[in-house]
């Protein structure tokens, strides 16, 4: 049985999904084939616990799809297909062993006073950060938005030259190449103000002395002052489903369950694909693979020497692991009530601790005091669960894929079948500290190991959520690979989408977004 398509779309990720939609909306007859049994990839979100609790499996912070240049195009069409948001004006907080507590929220006088409480200097920094914000915000988002192309980045360049001057200009390429942890010491005092910032840089592979994540910590809090933060109502799949929806009622087709055995190309150009049921798949005007790059070249049997080289150098971030839990009630955080109106609290103390974790998972080491990120959506969001219950979204970061060896000399096994319990209950116990009473909370639970998410979702490699580190090696013009930063691949038709893909990770459908641009001009 042979099917046609103008584009063929291997996975069913939002990347992929914005592409499909942005297609169909060119007048483009689409095809989306997806191996797992619901449509997401780590957009999803599901019963993993009890029945009535609602999980999101990966993605919880929809900050950066609704801020985004494709929804701002498709918004109005996926609002009429069911997608609902939640605005949360609390958006993160870190939480200290000294039982003190730190947090951003869309109260600029608040926050202020917070940070004011252990230093006045840092509270005087973060006033002027803030209110530079939206001067410095137009030259960060529009790189991150723009094509990694050299002539859209000299374009770029150009504009911001004009924009800003050259000392500003060059300010601001410095502070493209800064740590965490130098923009962080060069700014404020207080080691919990640095903590609480640098722990966004742990979201995206960016420990505290790795190059070029300053930005990252920045971003975020400085738009979740000003913009807090958006989740899905009732879960992140809401712009799953709204996609799906939208898809299909343009004429697109989106398939669950159905795996895909090769690309089929010849005389250099990409035809369609080949499933595993037998079918096969036509595609007239290109076929687009949402997979991570290393199964690009399994899928297309090799593509040219330098490009399948490349592509097999491509390296991952470090795992993640992830535990669900369905509570009886929310946290009782030590630090204090307030807490629980934040639907982030992160447990990442110091610089310093964040830094030893990540070099731990680094060598393959379980870390003696991984990184929490504690999401409290219900706290936000009640239809996520029956009511008076609550989920707890614990991301638990870094961990290694491969498991050589324990950092605190208490898990010998090397397996994740047979280490995720006790490192999970690592986990806990590090929650139960900082809010004494939760495991008498939990009324059902599902752990979720780095092996476990790559089984899901092959792109999640080793448990790496964001498909590929975004250290300067990897990212801007060469991610995945220089020249290639747009998904195209040395086959004609044949291109490569996914956070993978410039401008990578995070739910912001840019990659896919571009990509649909480029091929409908």
């Amino acid at each position: 049985m042979t099917a046609e398509f103008d584009a063929v779309l291997i996975g069913a990720g939002h990347n992929t999904l914005a592409a499909a939609l942005h297609l169909s909306a060119k007048g483009w007859k689409v095809g989306v084939f997806e191996q797992a049994g619901v449509a997401g990839g780590a957009v999803k979100t599901g019963e993993y616990t009890l029945p009535g609790f609602r999980h999101d499996w990966g993605a919880m912070n929809l900050s950066l799809f609704a801020g985004s240049a494709f929804f701002k195009a498709y918004g109005p069409e996926l609002v009429q297909h069911g997608l609902e948001f939640v605005p949360v004006a609390k958006p993160f907080a870190s939480a200290f062993p000294d039982g003190t507590w730190l947090g951003v929220s869309t109260d600029a006088a608040a926050t202020r006073a917070g940070i004011a409480a252990i230093s006045q200097s840092d509270a005087d920094t973060w006033a002027r950060m803030t209110a530079g914000f939206g001067t410095q915000a137009p030259a960060i988002f529009g790189l991150l938005g723009s094509p990694m192309k050299f002539r859209a980045l000299a374009y770029f360049m150009f504009k911001t030259l004009r924009a800003k001057g050259i000392k500003d200009s060059l300010t601001f390429a410095r502070f493209l190449t800064l740590s965490p942890r130098q923009f962080l010491t060069e700014n404020f005092t207080s080691n919990h103000v640095r903590a609480m910032l640098g722990a966004w840089g742990m979201h995206l592979d960016f420990a505290p002395d790795i190059a070029g994540g300053a930005v990252f910590p920045y971003l975020e809090g400085m738009a979740g002052q000003a913009f807090g933060m958006v989740l899905g109502r009732g879960g992140a799949d809401t712009i799953i489903r709204a996609m799906v929806r939208a898809i299909k009622a343009r004429g697109g087709v989106v398939e669950t369950g159905v795996s895909v055995a090769r690309i089929l190309h010849e005389g250099g150009k990409a035809t369609g694909i080949a499933l595993k049921d037998g079918r096969v798949i036509r595609a007239k005007r290109a076929v687009i693979a949402g997979v991570a790059p290393r199964a690009l070249t399994n899928l297309t049997g090799g593509m040219t020497p330098e490009f399948d080289n490349a592509l097999a150098r491509f390296s991952h971030a470090p795992g993640t692991m992830m535990i669900h839990l369905a509570l009886d009630a929310l946290p009782d955080w030590a630090a204090g009530e307030a807490l629980k109106s934040y639907a982030y609290v992160h447990l990442a103390p110091s610089l310093d601790q964040m830094a030893r974790t990540y070099q731990q998972a680094q060598a393959g080491l379980l870390p003696d005091e991984p990184v929490i990120v504690a999401g409290q959506p219900t706290a936000v969001d009640p239809s996520r669960a029956p009511h008076g219950k609550h989920v707890l979204w614990l991301q638990v970061r870094m961990v290694p894929g491969t498991i050589l060896g324990d950092a605190k000399g208490e898990i010998s096994a090397t397996s994740w079948s047979d280490a995720a319990e006790p490192f999970a209950n690592r986990a806990l116990d590090i929650l139960e500290r900082y809010a004494p009473g939760t495991r008498a909370k939990i009324l059902g639970q599902r752990i979720v190991s780095p092996a476990d998410l790559e089984a899901d979702n092959p792109n999640l490699v080793g448990g790496d959520q964001l498909c590929g580190s975004h250290h300067l090696h990897q990212h801007f013009l060469f991610r995945p690979v220089l020249g290639h930063a747009d998904g195209s691949t040395p086959i004609k038709h044949l291109h490569l989408t996914g956070a993978a893909v410039w401008p990578g990770a995070g739910t912001g459908a840019g990659p896919g977004f571009l990509l649909a641009q480029r091929l409908s001009k």
